[in-house]
């Protein structure tokens, strides 16, 4: 009677390398939205979807905004996923591009927020990292507040310098990536962010009183 061998593990792994899933690109899909495929669109929906509607609320603080916001971006896209061009950048790039013009006509159209930061053309060296000590950890309560008063900073910002510190901080994009967003140079971004920065310091030291003397250095990121 022959032996069985239960050592030929080699084949089962390469066969299940063989099937594994492989996810497709946003060109791939976008080509399978413009021949009609659904569930293209629906993979697109998902995959940027909540990057997209984040933007439109921290740009807007509207959740409502936002709701609308990101209904019309993707429905831009499904109306001129045709005329999308991958040559000229990212999928990402172009859904930013047009969350921030729906942003900015959906803002023009209601002025309701009050502005707690005014604009000045005087320079500020600090950066927004300077705000919490990292040897002198929050309660919940305190980080609580922080987090309110940076988003309320944030939405209080003159438009040029609010867009490049949600992109760039919030978003974690970089300045090339925000650069192609806005359809202007890198060093444009980086004079953007520095002085979107000190703008939000001036406002976060004043309203939430703390001492410049005992801060330190933590990113941005956290208050995202």
């Amino acid at each position: 009677m022959r032996q069985l061998n239960y050592s030929c593990q080699p084949r089962v792994t390469m066969e299940l390398t063989m099937t594994k899933p492989i996810t497709p690109s946003d060109a791939d899909l976008l080509r399978l939205i413009v021949a009609g495929d659904d569930q293209a669109f629906t993979t697109v929906y998902r995959r940027h979807q909540p990057q997209i509607y984040r933007f439109a609320l921290l740009m807007s603080g509207s959740v409502t905004m936002a709701e609308d916001v990101t209904q019309e971006v993707f429905l831009v896209l499904i109306r001129e996923a045709h005329h999308y061009d991958p040559s000229r950048g990212p999928l990402s790039a172009y859904l930013y591009g047009v969350a921030r013009n729906y942003v900015l006509r959906a803002l023009e159209r209601d002025r309701s927020y009050v502005p707690l930061v005014e604009e000045t053309e005087e320079g500020e060296t600090s950066h927004l990292t300077e705000l919490i000590a990292p040897d002198d950890p929050l309660n919940d309560c305190a980080r609580g507040e922080i987090i309110k008063l940076v988003r309320q900073a944030v939405l209080a910002l003159p438009t040029r310098y609010r867009e490049v510190v949600v992109m760039c901080d919030f978003q974690e994009m970089s300045y090339a990536e925000a650069a192609m967003v806005l359809g202007c140079a890198v060093g444009t971004i980086n004079s953007r962010l520095h002085r979107g920065h000190a703008l939000l310091l001036r406002k976060l030291r004043a309203a939430s009183k703390l001492d410049a003397a005992s801060t330190g250095a933590k990113g941005m990121r956290c208050f995202a």
